[in-house]
């Protein structure tokens, strides 16, 4: 037993320290300590940073470890699949025994340069090098001696792909090593050839400007026009009828959820599309899964059809995009390598100081998975920069797309304390605890922008270093870098796994409370949740942050401590609000209707409709349905009343602090809430899985319909605590008020008695975290979603022509005062009536 404990604790500890230091070069596994509980992992995994495993995972025993040849090796290390990972990293944490500790005591000092006079100086380490070193040491595992283990061993342990993993990795290695015909010395060539990437010959300068930019304005002239056309025939119009100021501007946004959100967010946009809205459309915006979809849509794998998105998910999200045979297959053959290696290249080769973590390792096998086609020959390197997308909507043929990440701004305890009036250290942590919240960041083929900062830049310059509101350049050289690559773009949007340890125990915290004499260690986790929501255990990506040097220049929203990092990390906006409401509600775009498929794992829980309440008083944004998302029965009379008064606030902000109070029952709380996710609830309940499983029997069905006001608010009538979802007695009428807002089309992905075998309450793989689908789930879970919107689909027609008439009767109202006023302005000049007098033919 005490055998198999020290090989358990090798492997895992093998693994732990293999992975951290090919993708960070130190170990990622220290956290934050939060109470003196966690200082005990701590020191772990300090101890963890200053060793290194000394040999290979495939080192023979009867290997020498040492150039005497007297220490004895450790026992033999068999590889695992890459999905043990984790399982090793488990093993460790529960058998951190002195054998392990032992075998990790040498370090290898590497990185020294002979100089001309041949003294030895520690040469300065770039991201390129310091990769290449890891990745060098991480290839060695080629050195085993599989003669030494028997053939009969090796079929027991190992499976059979596993027997390739040795060159497979030698030669990736090769590919990587920048030698003379090596894939990415060609690759690092190509990207100083402005014939490939001709962005690389233009400066770049951060635009700071409350508007649209100028390509966006332009897309919505052209787009209009072609949605006049789309919107008389799905309206059943003549189009000559429709005036182009009359058509509503529509968008359709897509929840987060991994690859769930992917498949059921094409179903649903298979069904716009067959029922003639889709085109109507003039933006789409996704968290997560539904950015992949965005980026499926336009690229040139599927040609903007949905029906070829299902196909081609069926070919491609049967393995898993971790799997070590197809893995390897893309990032070593042609033609998909040097696509796929693009990203990792020019991002270190082109910045010194660049970091190179999970999440675009991640990205990078997602892309092999996503953006290659079936066969893989068919690969266009178009599908690799998101700028090349505008070549998709130039003319408005298509809606734009919008794409989202979150920064996460927690404050420095540090910097707090010097401030003025700060004396404690427990007052400084309370004011970063309340403080910190999520930045939004949108891509669209045109630009990458904050509206917290009001700034932004050419989304073709992403992955420049910028100073002082304009690039710099990498080299000497008049060229820049190439713009940022896809693949790492993707496993930004999709990087729910580095979320906070708070969301973490969300996740595990229904289980937690089924055990027996575990209520009390919850209750203890639980209380320190609000210290949990500050530590990320996966670092999030990091990109250059393009604000860095401007102080002064920006909107009074942006934080102050942004201005002197030179990077920024980015992550899954499903961290802060899993709909991607807030980009929607820019000032410019001017919105009418939102169409919302909410594919979260748990649509009514989470409420994410509701959270985007405060981010629209805090904005004073005009027409939005204060209340919307599914009721609350619990609110008592005084809940009420409370929340009526917040309407009243003198400020947005007095008025988010009030509600805040009211659905909390906490004193007087000033944190800011700008971009905080819901506060994390109990498990769903049994009557929530219920709801979701039989929408009919819930407070929400298939299809829900709320309208805003653009009315100021007085005290008399009190304006309701939850907006009022229309029916199909009251949708007309309220829609074609003069005073109504915008409207938000809610479609939530639940169960439908039409659509067997398949339930998001219930059905495994519809888990986040499952990254593998058979054709038939994904054919299933595409069923359901054209079952669910088909269920509302006439009531969205409704909701659509009832906006559209109510632009029309104010066009023409305002049409009509305009000739009355013309008709006045004769009758005093005398002239009415006079058909020719007055005028300088007369």
């Amino acid at each position: 037993m005490g055998r198999f404990r020290r090989s358990q604790q090798l492997i895992a500890n093998c693994y732990a320290r293999r992975l951290s230091k090919l993708v960070h070069g130190t170990s990622r596994l220290a956290l934050v300590p939060i109470r003196a509980g966690i200082s005990k992992i701590s020191r772990r995994s300090s101890r963890l940073q200053q060793n290194q495993f000394p040999r290979g995972f495939f080192t023979s025993p009867n290997r020498d470890t040492g150039s005497s040849g007297s220490s004895k090796g450790p026992p033999t290390i068999v590889p695992v699949a890459i999905s043990g990972i984790l399982g090793g990293l488990l093993i460790y944490s529960l058998y951190p025994g002195d054998e392990l500790r032992q075998s990790i005591a040498r370090q290898t000092e590497k990185g020294l340069n002979r100089t001309d006079d041949g003294s030895s100086s520690q040469a300065e380490e770039t991201a390129w090098s310091a990769f290449a070193n890891r990745f060098e040491r991480f290839s060695n595992v080629t050195d085993i001696e599989w003669s030494t283990l028997s053939d009969r061993l090796v079929d027991m342990i190992l499976p059979d792909w596993a027997r390739a993993l040795p060159s497979q990795i030698r030669k990736l290695q090769r590919e990587l090593s920048m030698k003379d015909g090596s894939l990415a010395n060609e690759i690092w060539s190509e990207a100083h050839d402005p014939y490939i990437h001709p962005e690389i010959r233009y400066s770049a300068k951060v635009r700071v400007s409350e508007d649209l930019c100028d390509e966006e304005k332009e897309f919505l002239a052209r787009r209009k026009k072609i949605a006049t056309a789309a919107l008389a025939k799905y309206l059943g119009l003549n189009e000559k009828d429709v005036h182009p100021d009359d058509v509503p501007i529509i968008a359709i946004c897509g929840s987060g959820g991994g690859l769930r959100a992917l498949v059921a967010g094409t179903g649903s946009l298979l069904a716009t599309q067959e029922d003639g809205l889709f085109d109507c459309i003039t933006y789409t915006a996704g968290v997560s899964g539904s950015c992949w979809l965005q980026s499926l849509y336009n690229s040139t794998v599927t040609n903007r059809q949905f029906d070829r998105i299902v196909d081609h998910l069926k070919a491609r999200i049967g393995v898993h995009f971790a799997y070590p045979p197809a893995a390897f297959s893309s990032v070593t053959s042609a033609p998909t390598s040097k696509l796929l290696l693009s990203s990792l290249v020019e991002k270190l080769r082109g910045d010194p100081r660049a970091d190179f973590g999970l999440v675009d390792a991640y990205g990078i096998l997602l892309a092999a998975r996503l953006l290659v086609p079936k066969g893989e020959l068919g690969v266009n390197d178009k599908d690799f920069k998101l700028s090349n997308q505008r070549e998709y909507i130039k003319y408005g043929e298509n809606p734009m797309p919008i794409y989202t990440a979150v920064r996460h701004e927690i404050l420095d305890i540090a910097n707090e304390l010097s401030k003025s009036g700060v004396t404690s250290q427990g007052r400084a942590e309370e004011i970063a605890k309340k403080q910190a919240w999520f930045q939004w960041f949108e891509l669209t083929p045109y630009e990458f922008f904050c509206e917290e900062f009001n700034a932004g830049i050419p989304t073709w310059a992403l992955g420049r270093r910028f100073n002082d509101g304009e690039d710099v350049p990498p080299e000497r050289s008049s060229f820049h870098l190439p713009e940022l690559r896809m693949p790492i773009m993707m496993g930004i949007f999709g990087s729910a796994f580095c979320a906070t340890l708070s969301h973490y125990y969300r996740e595990i915290r229904p289980l937690v409370k089924s055990l027996a004499g575990f209520a009390t260690i919850d209750e203890m986790i639980y209380g320190y949740n609000t210290d949990l929501e500050k530590v990320h255990p996966i670092d999030p990506a990091q990109i250059p942050n393009f604000t860095y040097k401007m102080e002064g220049k920006l909107r009074f929203t942006t934080p102050t401590t942004i201005y002197n990092n030179e990077y920024i990390q980015l992550m899954d906006a499903g961290m802060s609000n899993n709909l991607p409401l807030y980009p929607l509600l820019r000032p410019g775009r001017d919105i009418d209707i939102i169409v919302a498929f909410d594919a979260s794992a748990d649509v009514k829980t989470d409420n994410w409709l509701s959270v985007a309440d405060g981010y629209a008083r805090q904005r004073g944004v005009k027409g939005w349905p204060i209340g919307v998302g599914w009721p609350k029965k619990t609110d008592s009379a005084q809940e009420i009343d409370e929340k009526l008064e917040s309407a009243q606030a003198k400020s947005a902000a007095e008025a988010e602090t009030k509600v805040r109070q009211a659905q909390q029952g906490k004193g007087n709380d000033q944190a800011d809430t700008r971009g905080k996710p819901p506060q994390p609830t109990a498990e769903p309940s049994t009557k929530a899985k219920h709801d979701i499983s039989h929408p009919e029997d819930s407070d929400l069905g298939y299809c829900t319909i709320w309208v805003g006001s653009t009315e100021e608010r007085s005290s008399t009538p009190p304006p309701p605590t939850k907006a009022m979802a229309l029916t199909d007695d009251t949708l007309s009428w309220k829609l074609t008020e003069p005073n109504a807002g915008m409207t938000i089309v809610y479609l939530p992905f639940l169960a439908n008695p039409k659509v067997e075998g398949v339930n998001p309450a219930e059905s495994d793989y519809l888990s986040t975290w499952n990254f593998v689908y058979t054709p038939e789930q994904v054919d299933k879970v595409v069923a359901l979603a054209r079952a669910n919107y088909a269920e509302g689909k006439d009531q969205v027609r409704r909701c659509v022509r009832a906006v559209y008439e109510r632009k029309k009767k104010i066009r023409e109202d305002h049409e009509a005062a305009v000739q009355r006023e013309a008709h006045r302005r004769l009758v005093r000049l005398g002239i009415a009536g006079k058909l020719g007098e007055g005028d300088h033919f007369s």
